[in-house]
């Protein structure tokens, strides 16, 4: 009994999965990291059948020039905290040790050519994903990778701002949602069949399979106004690594 049940889940890994591993990675800030992108992470990796989920965190975000985000030493110290016990979810330090190239279609190239076996996810929250044509190349990158935009409490997402043939690869997986106006495909009947049918190109899956409301920028104006609630919002070392250095204040 236990054989056939081995075998019948091997059967449905290699449908899944026509073209080996499947990797997620998650570029952004993460300034801090906290249980919302930890909680993304967990979500995406059982929910897409990952088998690594990978966060890389940016030297700083070219389309965010205005911004001064915290030293990278400090943010990718931060995330290899977080996700120490998680064996499936790693760090990578691609962007910080390449900061003249901080476009999202260079970091792209360079894992299409390092992983041309990789069944490759772009992940991205939903208020990137409204940005999408502040960033260079925008429509390149759209089309190198399949993309998970996850979406959170309140924010409406939009798809007015895309092209048709960009529009044409998206999957809604979210429940609940009335999407009118637009030829999107809907995949909320079953997340597993979509991917174990292996459509033609890279798709750009919504999910709202994350619904928490967590925001980094409040974690670092809460520390900086000493509220003590915003430890609650962070893994507990990356609570203790922001009190020890004294980041934020």
């Amino acid at each position: 009994m236990k054989d056939k049940a081995f075998l019948a889940k091997k059967k449905a890994s290699a449908l899944i999965a026509p073209t080996g591993r499947r990797v997620a990675y998650y570029g952004g800030s993460f300034d801090p990291v906290h249980r919302g992108h930890i909680t993304i992470a967990s979500k995406l990796i059982e929910l897409f059948l990952l088998d690594e989920f990978v966060f890389i965190p940016a030297f700083r975000a070219p389309h965010k020039i205005d911004k001064h985000p915290t030293a990278a030493i400090h943010r990718f110290a931060m995330l290899c905290l977080a996700t120490k016990d998680l064996a499936d979810v790693k760090v990578s330090a691609m962007e910080l040790q390449m900061p003249e190239k901080p476009y999202t279609f260079e970091t792209l190239g360079r894992l299409n050519v390092d992983f041309p076996d990789s069944e490759i996810f772009f992940v991205m929250g939903a208020d990137s994903w409204n940005d999408i044509r502040a960033w260079l190349e925008w429509e390149k990158v759209l089309l190198m990778s399949n993309h998970i935009v996850v979406t959170r409490p309140g924010f409406e997402i939009e798809f007015s701002h895309i092209t048709d043939e960009i529009r044409e690869k998206i999957v809604d997986l979210r429940s609940g949602v009335s999407i009118s106006g637009f030829p999107i495909s809907d995949g909320r009947q079953s997340v597993s069949s979509n991917l174990k049918t292996k459509l033609e190109g890279d798709r750009i899956y919504i999910t709202d399979a994350v619904w928490l409301n967590i925001s980094a920028r409040e974690i670092r104006t809460k520390v900086k106004m000493a509220t003590p609630d915003w430890r609650k919002d962070v893994p507990d070392e990356v609570a203790k690594y922001i009190e020890k250095y004294q980041i934020y204040k």
